[in-house]
């Protein structure tokens, strides 16, 4: 808005002022006695630009932002800690409380896990994602009495950064756009991801019956949730199931909640290769390519009716690998078409083949 409130243009709108018989050049009195003013206020515009910029959450930075979101009742999402399975031998060593590092995190046990003797949850002490990257061997911090082995073997329920500025700037535009009161489709939607943990949302009202309600929810990461996160948030939402509102739930709804399916994304496609390039040079490549892609379907999940995974996309992605010339014959699990998954299922990375 003062983007034309410059030095030069101050300057010389001052000097403008002042009768031409008298002396304006550069290092006369007149000039260097208007130079420091004009330096001032284009300093004074660019501060007005700045406070102008922060009156409106669409420019606002996050510090601003984040008060303006409090006017809402909106706060950011906080960071979480990762929870993980590990499994420890023999099943019966005391290890409840323990700490554990893997890699360059450290874990504690926090408890077993029903039905799986030696398994337990672990907690990254860490928040943010970086504490579900690591698979592998635990080394106790402190001495175990009888314990032999501890493997860290699956991601219950991933951890998350702080929510990041545009997506808190989105949920703060949201709000105004979308109403939520007394459990309607964008209530829960609201409430269910705020839930540590919960990556995506998909409502189904009425699904079997008056009063019932299925929500369908991705992991953080946006894969299939665990058993132990659909179990938190069938606890947060609806844990009695019995319509008298001990949960989030309304009165007179009955929650279900639970994940997706996954179809594995079978690909077969011809390539043609660049001088110096063969097919083991690119397939890394081209299955990191095509995981991309499919990890923006899922990211996507929540906001369509169902996922297309599109041959055009995989080949338009292909052609832009290093090495690759042309592609052609692409299918998508044996088929030379679309493949357009039910609401409930999301896309994975298969298997990738040269024809």
């Amino acid at each position: 808005m003062f983007e034309a409130m410059t030095y030069d243009n101050l300057m010389a709108r001052m000097l403008d002022r002042i009768p031409d018989d008298m002396d304006k050049r550069e290092g006369s009195v007149i000039w260097d006695a208007l130079s420091p003013a004009a330096l001032e206020l284009e300093l004074a515009y660019i501060s007005l630009e700045y406070t102008l910029l922060e009156g409106f959450a669409d420019t606002q930075e996050r510090e601003y932002l984040v008060r303006r979101c409090a006017e809402r009742g909106l706060v950011p999402y906080e960071a979480t800690n990762a929870i993980l399975k590990g499994v420890f031998t023999p099943s019966n060593v005391e290890v409840l409380g323990k700490r554990f590092s893997l890699d360059k995190l450290n874990y504690t046990v926090l408890s077993p896990i029903e039905g799986e003797p030696g398994a337990y949850q672990i907690q990254c002490e860490n928040s943010g994602i970086e504490g579900g990257q690591y698979m592998g061997s635990l080394v106790p911090i402190e001495y175990v009495d009888n314990l032999e082995t501890a493997n860290a073997v699956e991601v219950l329920i991933p951890g998350e950064d702080e929510e990041e500025t545009e997506a808190l700037r989105e949920r703060y535009f949201s709000n105004f756009r979308n109403k939520s009161y007394g459990g309607n489709v964008h209530d829960y939607l609201e409430k269910t991801n705020a839930i540590e943990g919960v990556g995506a949302t998909k409502v189904i009202p009425i699904w079997a019956g008056a009063g019932t309600v299925k929500l369908t929810i991705l992991n953080s990461d946006f894969d299939k949730a665990s058993a132990l996160l659909i179990g938190n948030v069938q606890d947060e939402i609806d844990p009695l199931q019995d319509g008298k509102g001990s949960g989030i739930a309304p009165i007179g709804h009955i929650v279900t909640v639970d994940t997706v399916t996954e179809e594995k994304i079978n690909v077969s496609t011809s390539i043609e290769c660049d001088v110096g390039y063969a097919w083991q040079n690119v397939e890394n490549m081209i299955v990191q390519v095509i995981s991309e892609y499919l990890l923006e379907l899922r990211k996507n999940w929540g906001n369509v009716q169902s996922s297309v995974v599109r041959i055009a996309q995989i080949e338009t992605r292909l052609l832009n690998i290093q090495g690759i010339v042309d592609v052609w014959r692409t299918s998508i699990n044996g088929k030379t078409e679309n493949l357009t998954l039910d609401s409930a299922s999301i896309p994975i990375m298969g298997v990738v083949s040269n024809e």
